[in-house]
């Protein structure tokens, strides 16, 4: 039996998921959070063998949730559920330190198939990302130019985007304003943008990164 953790800030998609997988006869879900806080405080009290993550959520997420759990419990395997299905974010999720990346567009099947490697301890990726892969891999593909950009100034852009303001995002990042501000000025300078609507603009074109 493998016991599920499910983190989504969507009530709908987690009641959905909890749904699916009621009939599965290997699969049970013992716990569920809806955002990057309430996963933590429940990974302390709660006996998983697969997490299965939403990326994007408000306070703490992305690549930064994925390090924080794999730094505190490296043997838990996690499969990322994600709306985005561009390779450089997938890229990034590995690196952070998650064991699968699967976009929320597959059908039932190919979650479950997905959900029963991981948590056999292999590595699953979605079949359009990595294609998307092996094609930027070798030099045909397409490349972004946020792909420059440091995992955080990446984050902090995501939450430019979002409206958050750099106060705000200092908060959630737990690091302090002056550095939020030297994390946007760098990346507005790589990116070529002058003005925070640059970032929104940006962010809208490629998916909210």
């Amino acid at each position: 039996m493998i016991r599920l953790m499910i983190t989504d800030d969507h009530a709908i998609m987690r009641e959905g998921l909890k749904q699916l997988f009621a009939l599965a006869a290997d699969v049970r879900v013992v716990a569920e959070a809806e955002n990057g806080s309430m996963l933590l405080e429940q990974l302390r009290v709660s006996d998983i063998d697969l997490l299965l993550l939403d990326m994007s959520m408000p306070g703490i997420c992305g690549d930064d949730l994925v390090a924080r759990i794999r730094f505190h419990y490296p043997q838990l395997p996690i499969l990322v559920l994600s709306m985005h299905n561009e390779v450089q974010i997938a890229q990034r999720a590995f690196r952070s330190g998650a064991s699968g990346y699967l976009t929320k567009d597959r059908d039932p099947e190919t979650l479950l198939a997905a959900i029963r490697r991981v948590a056999a301890g292999g590595r699953y990726i979605d079949v359009g990302l990595a294609e998307q892969m092996a094609f930027a891999a070798s030099g045909l593909g397409p490349h972004s130019q946020h792909d420059g950009l440091t995992d955080r100034e990446l984050q902090v852009m995501r939450q430019l985007a979002q409206g958050l303001s750099v106060s705000r995002i200092a908060a959630e990042l737990a690091i302090s304003h002056k550095t939020v501000s030297t994390h946007k000025a760098r990346l507005m300078e790589k990116m070529g943008f002058t003005s925070t609507a640059d970032i929104v603009r940006y962010a809208i074109k490629h998916g909210g990164l």
